[in-house]
């Protein structure tokens, strides 16, 4: 004998197997199905599910962010668009650290971060350790840079060419010519570095220190230095 179930208990049965699907979909495959890992974030293993899931040792191109939890946000899902949300106690070693990454089918980016990211090596001679990130928002649409905001703050510690360099530079984030700008100073403005990224996971950074004594230039020309008509400068290019 055939049976024959109602039609909306037979779509309540269909959604009910979607729905046990996604809830137990891991998240290793939710970031690879959504695309995140293609935009650069990796991690040394993947744990748990799409909802609640951890990743340990988490990058960011060649930046260390470090062990994060991470869970798929539904409410964005509706409207289009996947949303990463990422996070760390304050009591961690660490240090706290939350935001999420949004991807849709043409954008990529994330929203109100703040933490550290470790970037000891990313940057060849360039001596950059740490960026520090207070709530930025960083978001590109095919490739270019189409909102950035956000305060950042760079570690830069030691020496160029035997000048000693200030501790911290701080800046704001923006977009510029369809990139990424991470504009930063030292206190007095005699040292920056503009750092930009761009879709393409390619970076340029220009370091500036602001002096023209021509004294210092064997000294900056081994560190990798220039002299330029604003001071002696550096440009560093590579991939995250």
């Amino acid at each position: 004998m055939r049976v024959r179930l109602p039609f909306g208990r037979t779509l309540y049965f269909l959604g009910a197997f979607f729905l046990a699907l996604v809830a137990l979909l891991p998240m290793r495959l939710a970031l690879d199905w959504f695309g995140v890992g293609e935009r650069g974030v990796a991690a040394r293993e993947v744990q748990g599910s799409v909802w609640y899931g951890a990743l340990k040792e988490a990058q960011l191109g060649t930046a260390g962010l470090g062990d994060l939890q991470a869970g798929l946000s539904a409410l964005p899902l509706a409207l289009g668009r996947a949303r990463v949300s990422l996070s760390r106690s304050e009591g961690t070693p660490a240090g706290e650290f939350r935001g999420a990454a949004t991807v849709t089918r043409n954008t990529f980016g994330f929203d109100d971060v703040t933490g550290r990211l470790q970037l000891t090596g990313a940057f060849g001679q360039l001596p950059l350790t740490q960026v520090d990130l207070g709530e930025v928002t960083a978001r590109f649409e095919n490739g270019l840079c189409v909102e950035a905001a956000g305060t950042v703050r760079a570690m830069v510690p030691g020496d160029l060419g035997g000048i000693a360099l200030p501790a911290g530079l701080t800046g704001a984030a923006r977009c510029d010519a369809g990139a990424l700008l991470l504009a930063m100073a030292s206190q007095s403005s005699m040292e920056s570095v503009e750092l930009r990224v761009f879709g393409d996971g390619r970076y340029q950074a220009n370091v500036l220190i602001r002096s023209t004594d021509v004294a210092l230039r064997d000294r900056m020309t081994a560190a990798g230095l220039s002299l330029t008509p604003q001071g002696y400068g550096m440009r560093v290019e590579g991939r995250f």
